[in-house]
């Protein structure tokens, strides 16, 4: 399968498109951060839009106050949540495990 040509215009869209994305994702990690949204808050936007579905779960576990790298690894584990998760990813029993996790 061959790599399609595309027109700069068609490049510079889909530029401006990835770094909306970036943009969206960052915000939702850095509301979590804040504490203005909290981790079940941001499960719920992320099964609800397209866009969000794509954080992987170990960042948006570490954007959550006071957990780092360690604990979110333990997280993971005991959810048996692979490393290279995304939120689209995740069985319903692991988002009930995650949402429970931190109510």
């Amino acid at each position: 399968m061959a790599i399609p040509k595309l027109t700069p215009e068609q490049l510079q869209a889909a530029r401006a498109a990835a770094t909306e994305s970036r943009r969206v994702r960052a915000a939702l990690k850095d509301s979590v951060r804040d504490g203005s949204k909290s981790l079940s808050q941001a499960l719920d936007e992320c099964a609800k839009n397209d866009v969000l579905a794509h954080i992987r779960v170990i960042d948006l576990l570490k954007a959550v106050p006071r957990i780092g790298d360690k604990r979110a690894a333990e997280i993971m584990t005991k959810y048996d949540i692979a490393d290279n998760r995304r939120v689209r990813g995740l069985g319903r029993h692991q988002v009930t495990g995650l949402k429970a996790e931190f109510n």
